[in-house]
C-alpha cells in the first residue's frame, strides 16, 4: 500500500494515467489499433506501419522539444513562446543550404552535415536573445519570447529570399522518413538519441540540481555559489539545439518550407507536454522522463481525437480545454486545499477504526 501511495505521489503518474486511460478507450472503439505489421515501402525496403509507430513517429518532434522545454520552464518559472518560429528559422538555414541552384546530389548530401550545425547555431543564438532578455533583463518569459515569436517567420523569409525552397534529394528524406534497410521510422532514432544524451548530461552533471535550485528560489540559489541568470540562459540554449533538432526531422519530412504553417502552434504543445507530464508551470522541481511521455501522450490523444472525427480547426480548443484543466490541478493552493482534504479523510478514517 505504501508503495502504491508513493507511485501517486510522483509526477509521472499523471502522464502515465492519461496513457491508459487512452489506450482503454482507443482499444474499445478499434481492437486492431496496437497492431504493428512489416510491409515495404515503393522501393521495397522494410518499414513498420501501424497506429503506435504513427504515434511515436508523429511525437518524435514534440518529444524533442518537451526535453528543451522542461529546463527552460522549471529555470524560469515560464515558457518560450518563440518556438515554431525558431524552428521554422532552423528548417530556412538548412534549405538554404542545401537548396542553393546548381548543387550536385553529391553535393548536397555533403552539406546536410552542415546545414544541420549552422540551424543549430541560429536556433541557439535565438535561445541566447530570449534568454538574455529573461535572465538579464527580468522579463517575463512569454512577454520577451513574444519579440521572435513576431518575428521569427519574417526572418525565416527574409533567409530564403521570400522564396518557399524545397528539395526532392532522398538521401535528405532519409533524415524525416526511413533509411534504406531499416523498419523503424528515422525521427523515432534520432529521439532515442535525444534522450539518451540529456538523460546522460542530467545522470552526470548538476544540470538538474541547478535548474531546479533557480528555479526554486533564485536568491537562495545566489547565495549557494551558483549564477541563476547563466542557469536561465543555458536552459534557453539546450532548447535551441532541441529546436534545430526538430526543425531538421520535419523539413526533411516535408523537403519544403513554408513559413506560414511550418511548426504553426507547435509552442502550445511543447508546453502542455511539460504540464502534462506534472511538471509545475511556475518552475521548481521537473521531471525529464514524465515531460517525454507526456509528449508522446499528446501526440496520442491527437490521434484518438482524429479518430472520433474531431476537425483539425477544434483540436486547438480541446488542448487548451486540458491546459487550464492541468494549470488548476497543479497550483499550489489546489493541491494544498487537495493535501489538507486527504489528510481529513485519514484523520476521519482513523477515529471510526478507533471507535
Amino acid at each position: 500500500m505504501q508503495k502504491v501511495k508513493s507511485l501517486f505521489g510522483k509526477q509521472i503518474i499523471i502522464p502515465i494515467v492519461a496513457l491508459i486511460v487512452l489506450a482503454l478507450v482507443n482499444l474499445i472503439v478499434d481492437p486492431t489499433f496496437f497492431q504493428i505489421t512489416l510491409g515495404a515501402d515503393n522501393s521495397g525496403n522494410p518499414t513498420l506501419s501501424g497506429s503506435l509507430i504513427t504515434i511515436l513517429n508523429n511525437g518524435s518532434k514534440l518529444a524533442m522539444l518537451a526535453i528543451g522545454m522542461t529546463l527552460v520552464t522549471a529555470a524560469s518559472g515560464g515558457q518560450d513562446i518563440s518556438v515554431g518560429a525558431t524552428m521554422t528559422i532552423a528548417a530556412a538555414v538548412v534549405l538554404r543550404v542545401v537548396c542553393e541552384p546548381g548543387l550536385t546530389p553529391e553535393q548536397v548530401h555533403g552539406r546536410i552535415i552542415g546545414a544541420f550545425l549552422l540551424s543549430v547555431v541560429a536556433a541557439m543564438l535565438c535561445g541566447v536573445f530570449n534568454g538574455i532578455l529573461v535572465a538579464y533583463f527580468n522579463i517575463q518569459p512569454m512577454v520577451a519570447t513574444l519579440v521572435l515569436y513576431t518575428a521569427g517567420r519574417h526572418i525565416a523569409s527574409w533567409i530564403n529570399g521570400g522564396t518557399l525552397p524545397s528539395t526532392s534529394d532522398p538521401v535528405f528524406k532519409y533524415i524525416g522518413n526511413f533509411i534504406p534497410g531499416l523498419p523503424i521510422p528515422t525521427p523515432i532514432l534520432v529521439t532515442v538519441v535525444c534522450i539518451v544524451i540529456i538523460f546522460l548530461v542530467l545522470r552526470f552533471t548538476n544540470l538538474r540540481l541547478y535548474t531546479q535550485a533557480v528555479g526554486v528560489n533564485s536568491s537562495s540559489a545566489r547565495l549557494n555559489g551558483l549564477n541563476p541568470e547563466l542557469i536561465k540562459l543555458l536552459a534557453f540554449i539546450i532548447l535551441g539545439a532541441c529546436v534545430a533538432t526538430a526543425a531538421l526531422v520535419e523539413v526533411a519530412r516535408t523537403g519544403t518550407l513554408n513559413n506560414t504553417t511550418f511548426a504553426k502552434d507547435i509552442e502550445m504543445d511543447a508546453i502542455l507536454a511539460v504540464a502534462f507530464g506534472g511538471n509545475a508551470l511556475g518552475g521548481g522541481k521537473f521531471s525529464m522522463s514524465a515531460s517525454i511521455l507526456g509528449a508522446y501522450v499528446l501526440q496520442f490523444l491527437t490521434t484518438t481525437l482524429y479518430a472520433f472525427k474531431v476537425s483539425p480547426d477544434a483540436l486547438p480548443a480541446y488542448k487548451a480545454i486540458v491546459i487550464v484543466i492541468l494549470v488548476v490541478v497543479s497550483a499550489p493552493v489546489v493541491r494544498e486545499k487537495l493535501s489538507l482534504l486527504g489528510r481529513k479523510m485519514k484523520v476521519s478514517q482513523g477515529g471510526k477504526e478507533v471507535a
